[in-house]
């Protein structure tokens, strides 16, 4: 049970352990107390006379907060352990972990607790990439506590050690000499605090954040459901959001997501924008703080580093050594084609769920921004196409779309092409931004003229897409356009984003919506990446062949705007069936084989959990099952259910309505 991860957080801070509560962390293991991108602790290792200690059970409190029961040695049916241990840590600014030893024995005790400490320092980025340190590290007795810090230039962070009871601290650790009484007990309060961040964070405690979770949970919509394992999965879609909540300093105390752990506990422009879209009937703050969030950090000027441009709204924020040092460009960095579009989307959306037309127009200048970058900067080939290049060479993103990995950018046969490059759903993203700018323009900006002139744009680019990536012999979209522009014309899921965008024309929508739904893409769990069949298809591969929830999330969004409502309930049920396998928590993706040959989804071996966009799919599945739609002052409900479904109710959906409750009946799951 050792080698099972358990992983707590608090924002920007979380603490990844094993089972024993104990951190080992080699350079490229994922493992520590991280905070703003940097690991505080790399060992935390917890010994009683010597022995390692062995898990009992693990008791998973709050996304805060975690408990665990444990023994020195292993105990048999003959010999029982007269010692257990329990480990009760919560995170905060670093984490508090309050460490209770209880002797069973008729007998009293003396025991050697100690704990081993050390810091590595490491960068997020260091720690992906296997880099070494370029500062030096000190550690020193402050006052009682035990002081690890590190320092390169103006750079410094340090880690604090504490503890309530007495102990002798040295270089590498602390130590206890504890005497128990027959029956008896010992605790200490272990404080660990993360320094140099000069972030200026509220501390709450652990009732405070008890009492932020509960509110937030209930003032989320209710759900009723016949089916009982979409209450567990929704449950755990809001506190999974809850913990991945942060407030940045624009946020004026409201909270947008971060990406995911571990790897991503940041602002990313297209994640934080793709789940606020999710979220927007359950929790809409999150969308007001990532729109205000990304339009205070809104490209300003061209800078190649950074692929800045002006309007363009960025793609990832880091805070770690690497990025003070310009070793890497994430102070912000730019390189996403599609999260600009996308800000102007989600805009609308807010407004259409809420009636907020003041902060349409108090990003007024940002929205107008956004709409000009995909004119003036993003059309690298003069032809009206979102298409996308890296500039910096060194540590920038060769692919700028969501399916941001080297390899996911592929003809039929394997090729990939070279650069520059324009995916299909860009183009869809720019045809629905310029539709909703027109209607923001219209409505709230009082400019005709330029609303006009999006419309008409929209239709150009429209009817062009339509001509230029159908793959006539394959009856779908191309990947995207090559250079010279011939298509790239792998079969994809990024079909399904075309008809959430509303570029699909009409006459093709069916032939897209049979591939969608089709053996090759729809694996039963839900949409593959790529193609079964295609050359680089492997159902084990990041972005070409594995199922992404979010992914089929927005696909089937896209498939109830075109008419396709069993569709959508289709691809709801093969989602949500794989949640209540994986727990309740959806993984950032998992594999691609199929259903029939596969007893539970496949693992994917790295996948981020909670991870954003992945813990709100249920919730737009959720939205897209009901059809939620707003229109004018009031919510249109149109139901279509998965067979299984027998009735479904959300009530009191927050909007410009106040507060409104749908419901919907289905066939009822045959036991």
């Amino acid at each position: 049970m050792s080698d099972e991860l358990v992983q707590i957080l608090d924002g920007n801070t979380f603490v990844v352990s094993d089972s024993r509560g104990d951190i080992s962390a080699s350079l490229t293991d994922p493992t520590g107390l991280f905070s703003y991108d940097t690991r505080f602790l790399s060992k935390w290792i917890l010994t009683v006379d010597g022995q390692h200690l062995n898990t009992l059970s693990v008791d998973d409190l709050n996304y805060f907060e975690t408990r665990f029961f444990l023994v020195p040695g292993t105990g048999t049916v003959y010999v029982d352990s007269k010692l257990s241990v329990i480990r009760q840590r919560a995170v905060g600014e670093g984490f508090e972990e309050q460490l209770t030893i209880l002797n069973h024995d008729e007998q009293p005790v003396d025991l050697h607790v100690r704990i081993d400490v050390a810091s590595d320092f490491a960068d997020l980025f260091e720690v992906k990439d296997a880099l070494a340190k370029k500062g030096s590290y000190t550690t020193r007795m402050d006052n009682g506590s035990l002081v690890l810090a590190y320092d390169r230039e103006t750079y410094a962070r340090w880690t604090t050690i504490s503890s309530s009871a007495p102990v002798e601290l040295d270089a590498d650790g602390l130590s206890f000499d504890v005497h128990l009484e027959p029956h008896g007990e010992w605790t200490t309060d272990l404080q660990v605090l993360a320094g140099g961040l000069g972030i200026g964070a509220e501390r709450r405690g652990r009732t405070s954040k008890a009492r932020d979770l509960e509110k937030w949970v209930a003032e989320a919509p209710r759900l009723e459901c016949d089916w009982e394992p979409l209450q567990r999965i929704y449950h755990q879609s809001l506190v999974d959001l809850a913990a991945l909540r942060f407030s940045p300093p624009i946020a004026r105390g409201r909270s947008l997501p971060a990406a995911g752990l571990p790897w991503f506990m940041t602002m990313f422009g297209r994640d934080s924008i793709f789940t606020s879209l999710q979220a927007l009937p359950f929790v809409p703050e999150l969308a007001w703080t990532t729109l205000r969030a990304l339009g205070e950090w809104q490209g300003s000027r061209r800078d190649d580093f950074r692929d800045e441009d002006p309007g363009r709204i960025l793609h990832e924020l880091r805070y770690g050594e690497l990025t003070a040092f310009e070793e890497r460009p994430h102070s912000a960095y730019y390189g996403a084609a599609d999260a600009t579009p996308l800000f102007v989307i989600l805009l609308d959306e807010y407004e259409r769920w809420s009636g907020d037309r003041n902060l349409v127009r108090d990003l007024e200048y940002e929205a107008r921004a956004a709409l000009r970058w995909i004119d003036e900067y993003a059309d690298l080939q003069g032809n009206g196409y979102i298409w996308y290049q890296r500039r910096n060479e060194e540590t920038g993103l060769e692919n700028q779309c969501w399916k941001d990995s080297w390899d996911s950018i592929s003809y039929r046969d394997g090729r990939l092409p070279g650069f520059p490059r324009a995916t299909c759903e860009l183009q869809g993203y720019a045809y629905d931004a310029k539709l909703r700018g027109a209607r923001l323009a219209r409505e709230f900006w009082k400019d005709v003229a330029f609303a006009e002139e999006l419309e008409q744009q929209a239709a150009d680019l429209k009817r062009r897409f339509n001509r230029d990536f159908w793959v006539a012999d394959g009856q779908y979209y191309a990947l995207a356009l090559d250079a010279d522009g011939a298509q790239v014309d792998a079969l994809s899921s990024n079909n399904g984003h075309l008809l959430w965008s509303g570029i699909v024309d009409k006459s093709k929508a069916k032939a897209v919506a049979r591939h969608l739904l089709g053996p090759r893409l729809f694996s039963g769990w839900g949409v593959r990446t790529l193609a079964e069949g295609e050359a680089r298809y492997n159902p084990i591969g990041y972005h070409v062949g594995t199922v992404w929830p979010f992914d089929t999330s927005f696909i089937a969004w896209g498939l109830r705007k075109y008419g396709f409502k069993q569709e959508a309930a289709q691809l709801a049920s093969g989602i949500l069936e794989a949640a209540e396998l994986f727990g309740g928590r959806l993984p950032e993706a998992f594999g691609g084989y199929e259903r029939s040959v596969t007893k539970y989804p496949v693992q994917y071996p790295t996948a981020c959990s909670p991870q954003a966009w992945s813990t709100g799919a249920p919730l737009l599945l959720l939205s897209t099952m009901l059809g939620l739609e707003p229109v004018g002052e009031h919510l249109v409900v149109d139901p279509a259910l998965p067979a299984g479904i027998g009735h479904l109710e959300l009530l009191d959906i927050p909007g410009r309505w106040g507060r409104i409750d749908a419901f919907a009946r289905g066939r009822m799951r045959v036991r």
